[in-house]
């Protein structure tokens, strides 16, 4: 997870906003998601049988 959304996470859970911690979950799924698309989508990557 980036520093940066570490820190927003943290001010978040700290000032108890459910509105900002369900949004910064959401934008990390979304994130994670999208890498592991654009990693199965690769046509050069090794397989290990």
């Amino acid at each position: 997870m980036p520093r940066w959304l570490i820190k927003q996470m943290m001010c978040a859970f700290h000032k108890k906003d459910r509105r900002q911690i369900i949004f910064l979950n959401q934008c990390w799924f979304a994130y994670l998601n999208k890498r592991k698309t654009a990693f199965l989508r690769t046509p050069d990557r090794t397989h290990f049988s």
